[in-house]
């Protein structure tokens, strides 16, 4: 692996990473590529041939794009990937496909930056999406996440409607050793929240994770639950919550989005959170998830495992990607 030249910034959690010893860097550097590898096997690694070249012609170039296109890049950013490919080869004799690829991806990516997940006072954070997205996994996995980097973590089980999901957090605050504040099934979602905040408040404690229902029966009634939830909160600390993060399955097809835009457009979503990325997703899909949803990504899934939620750096994944 290529080592980054010195005095480059990586931005990890609430972490300058600039003067960190390079083998933590290859170490999310190489859990991209982990997430990636379907990508990789099944349609990037054809496309050595092409990135290896100093000259393509018009038949290389359309062949190039068929491979983009396969890899969920979408339309939009082939084309504009593309079109810089050929104003380089038309200004230059010779070039280096692969470093111009990267350099239009970590533009396109790079767009809406998120910012560093790092806390102030006491950081309430509302995880929404509709069910089947991972979203209580994720929950897990982020306080598993952050009681690593020594921070301290409450978890609220406020997706009372779902018996499963409440269990499933309980054994997620035992595995990350993090306590864990439930109520009944059809206990009122905006009075737990409203204890967590307070319990969080009075013990100082920096994270409060909450996780809510994933039905989307309507606008409206979306609207109202995390209107209430808010409100409760915001008795206890009032900017809460602080964060929104939109869970959403990488794998999603046009539904999905359209479902994740309900829910951005209705329950102030901050940042995506990407699952699934190592499944039948294609990793371009990011690319555009990103574009259509106008939103950062935080943090994204690559595995099963517990350390498989990792923060997202663009040039991490573009690395990952392109298997640089």
């Amino acid at each position: 692996m290529k080592r980054r030249p010195p005095g480059r910034s990586l931005r990890l959690g609430k972490l300058d990473l600039r003067e960190v010893p390079v083998g933590l860097l290859d170490g999310l550097f190489n859990q991209f590529k982990k997430g990636l590898k379907r990508t990789q096997e099944l349609v990037l690694a054809p496309m050595g041939r092409l990135l290896g070249l100093r000259r393509l012609d018009e038949a290389q170039l359309e062949e190039l794009e068929d491979l983009l296109l396969q890899a969920d890049l979408g339309v939009k950013a082939v084309d504009q990937l593309m079109t810089r490919l050929r104003a380089e080869l038309k200004s230059q004799t010779e070039i280096d496909p692969k470093a111009v690829l990267k350099d239009e991806l970590l533009k396109l990516l790079r767009q809406r930056p998120a910012r560093p997940f790092a806390e102030s006072g006491t950081q309430i954070v509302l995880l929404v999406g509709v069910n089947g997205v991972g979203k209580t996994t994720t929950l897990g996995k982020l306080a598993a996440h952050l009681k690593a980097r020594g921070e301290g973590v409450l978890v609220v089980a406020g997706d009372t409607f779902r018996a499963a999901a409440i269990d499933q957090l309980e054994r997620w605050g035992e595995r990350a050793g993090v306590p864990v504040i439930r109520n009944q099934m059809g206990g009122d979602p905006a009075a737990i929240a409203f204890d967590g905040a307070t319990s969080a408040k009075a013990k100082g404690t920096p994270w409060v994770l909450i996780d809510t229902a994933g039905r989307l029966h309507t606008k409206d009634h979306l609207m109202k639950e995390l209107d209430k939830i808010r409100r409760s909160l915001q008795k206890v600390i009032p900017e809460a919550p602080h964060r929104v993060l939109l869970v959403l399955d990488a794998t999603t097809g046009q539904n999905g989005l359209v479902q994740a835009e309900a829910f951005a457009q209705v329950a102030g979503v901050t940042d995506l959170v990407l699952t699934k990325l190592d499944g039948s997703a294609k990793g371009g899909v990011v690319v555009p998830i990103l574009d259509r949803l106008k939103l950062p990504i935080a943090f994204v899934g690559v595995g099963e495992g517990v350390d498989d939620l990792i923060p997202f750096d663009a040039e991490a994944f573009v690395d990952g990607l392109l298997n640089a």
